[in-house]
This record gives structure tokens, sequence and C-alpha cells, in this order.
């Protein structure tokens, strides 16, 4: 298992990421991504907001006024079993303060969803530190490209195919799409990509991200 190594201090890139614990599937159906979705959204704020109080009064979850928001999220996909965010701190304690929000809520949603007790998370959400523009647009990559593996387990070892693609490209639960046709998505709003180098907002399509994976694979640190 993958240690906290480094500090999460603002004006810096970091690899967030976490998975069910004993790799048990944490999303199960739309509804359960969804809710994250809204929930990374939500939880990027001081502010406490309560979902059942949002849809009550009937109001877009998405176009709440967070205020002053606790980082920038740049990219994020979510799996059956894990999640993956690239984000960057904007206030000192910014990483725990959100993260504890966004999996306390959601753990909090699925266990009264399923009937359930116990932990739902393999402990405290794991972080890498990006410290160079190699590793940025690995791990940007990267992040797109896992759900690659829900049509090939072997998706990093070989060539992807048309079909391979074309699911990444209409994959619902990342912000790629976001990055292809950020106009066609309220979720758009999850996201905060100015932050990020000016490339990954011109040169974004699945042909660049792939080569970027492929020309970096030797950064892989995680699985």
């Amino acid at each position: 298992m993958a240690q906290r190594l480094v500090e999460l201090v603002p004006e810096e890139f970091y690899h967030i990421y976490n998975r069910g614990n004993s790799k048990q599937v944490i999303f199960k159906d739309d509804f359960d991504y969804q809710r994250f979705q809204i929930l990374l959204y939500l939880s990027n704020s001081y502010d406490n907001f309560k979902i059942e109080n949002l849809r009550r009064d009937g109001i877009d979850f998405l176009t709440v006024d967070r205020k002053e928001r606790l980082v920038n999220i740049g990219a994020y996909c979510l799996m059956p079993n894990h999640f993956h965010i690239l984000l960057e701190p904007l206030v000192e304690g910014g990483v725990s303060l959100f993260m504890k929000k966004l999996c306390t809520g959601y753990a909090m949603f699925f266990n009264k969803r399923y009937e359930r007790t116990g932990t739902l998370f393999e402990g405290r959400f794991k972080a890498r530190w990006i410290d160079t523009d190699e590793y940025l647009r690995y791990v940007f990559s990267y992040i797109h490209l896992n759900p690659m593996k829900l049509q090939n387990p072997e998706w990093k070892n070989i060539t992807p195919t048309s079909a391979m693609y074309a699911f990444i490209n209409e994959y619902r639960f990342s912000s790629f799409w976001d990055f292809l046709q950020p106009e066609k998505r309220r979720e758009y709003k999850i996201i905060n990509p100015d932050f990020l180098p000016g490339y990954f907002l011109h040169e974004t399509n699945t042909a660049h991200v792939h080569e970027w994976f492929r020309a970096r694979t030797d950064l892989a640190q995680d699985s």
C-alpha cells in the first residue's frame, strides 16, 4: 500500500487516489457514480451542504455557490472499485478537508443505500506529488485512460482498438469528456482546468493522451 510521503501544499500538483476496502466495489450503478460526482463539486468548499435539503428546495447541485474552494480539480476518473483525482491545493489543509468531506459523505450515502456498516475505503486516501511536467502529463493521461481496463485488463500492454478509444471518449464518469466537449455536460463545473498548463486545454484528444502515456511508462508509480 502506498504511504503518504509528501506534504500537501498549495501551488503543487498531486495525484490522489483510493479504492474500496479489500478492493470491493464502491460504485454499483449510475446513481452511485453520479452521487460521487455531485460530492466532488459540493465538498470543494468550506461550507457544508446537505444534498437532501438542496433537493427539497429544488436547487441544482452543480449551481450551488461554493464561495471559496479548497482545491482545483484538474482531472478525475471513477472506476467500479476505485477513483483517481488530479488536483492542486488552494489553501493549507485544503486537500485533507476536501477528501474528508468527500469520502465521509460518500461512505455515509453508500452504507445507508445498501444497508451496510463498516469501512468503505481502504484506509486514508493516497497521494503522489507530481514534481515534473512529464509526470503531470503521465498522470493526466493515466487517469483518463483508466477506463480502458474495463474493456481489456491488459490495456497498458497493448495497442488500443478504435472501440476502446470510443469507449474512453464516451465514458461519463471521468473528466475527459469535459476536455473534449465542455459545452456538453453540466459536470464540467466539477473541474477547474485553468490552472493546468495550456496544452491540456488545446491538445487534449484521445491520440494525444495515449501518446503521453505510452511515452512515459517509466514514470508509472501506481497500478
